[in-house]
């Protein structure tokens, strides 16, 4: 696994790439963490190459859905391939983060109220 993040003026652009598991966890959390203590709080993730994600991984996410919300913040995940999304779909995870094609909506979703 690795995990490409990159800061912008007022967001975290995170690439995850290969597989996603409690190893890869570890620093996903890391990274959103030291991000979030930072105050970024929009939090845009590629997954173009993003092959397989584990609980563990999605545990993370989750587990800072509110405390971005709280700050006006959220993930926005973009190019998801098929498996991946369809993990997102059975855990009802479209419903609590935004879902996009490309990074341009995945932006434009970032700066929504």
């Amino acid at each position: 696994m690795e995990i490409i993040s990159k800061l912008s003026e007022d967001a975290l652009k995170i690439s995850l790439i290969g597989e996603l598991d409690a190893n890869g966890a570890i620093n996903l959390d890391r990274i959103i963490s030291k991000a979030i203590a930072d105050g970024y709080y929009k939090i845009a993730v590629d997954c173009r190459q993003l092959e397989y994600i584990s609980s563990a991984g999605l545990g993370v996410f989750i587990s800072y859905i509110s405390e971005l919300k709280s700050h006006n913040g959220k993930f926005v995940f973009y190019h998801l391939r098929e498996n991946v999304e369809s993990v997102f779909n059975i855990l009802g995870l479209q419903k609590v983060v935004a879902i996009t094609p490309d990074f341009i909506q995945a932006k434009n979703q970032l700066h929504e109220v």
